[in-house]
């Protein structure tokens, strides 16, 4: 843990059990209070690689889903348009793939014309 985020476990246990020097504790009641930290806390969000709790996904998924049930009894849900943005693709910082990667082509012709095009350029 000290290695992954120094600075984090240090805000975590300080924020915890009030240790603000933990060097002058021995090393195996540290590893003792660390273990025993909060799945929420830094250290370990950063460690399972979650950008946000469990808490706060939930609260998400009910704001796009309420949302999203909104939306379709409004005239532009009937249209299918203006679908509003979900929170949760927001905070997690998923995109959409650009547009621009997606190429469709109307014949075998212009494939091999693109084809050429981009092995020569």
């Amino acid at each position: 843990m000290i290695t992954l985020d120094e600075d984090a476990l240090m805000c975590d246990l300080a924020e915890t059990y009030h240790i603000y020097d933990y060097r002058s504790l021995p090393c195996k009641k540290i590893a003792v209070f660390s273990c025993g930290l909060r799945d929420d806390s830094r250290i370990k969000m950063k460690m399972s690689g979650m950008k946000i709790t469990i808490e706060q996904t939930m609260l998400a998924v009910t704001v796009d889903r309420l949302g999203i049930l909104v939306w379709m009894n409004s005239k532009d849900g009937a249209k299918g348009i203006n679908r509003p943005k979900s929170m949760l693709k927001e905070m997690l910082s998923i995109g959409e793939p650009e547009k621009d990667t997606i190429v469709s082509f109307s014949s075998a012709t212009d494939f091999e014309e693109e084809w050429n095009r981009r092995k020569e350029g």
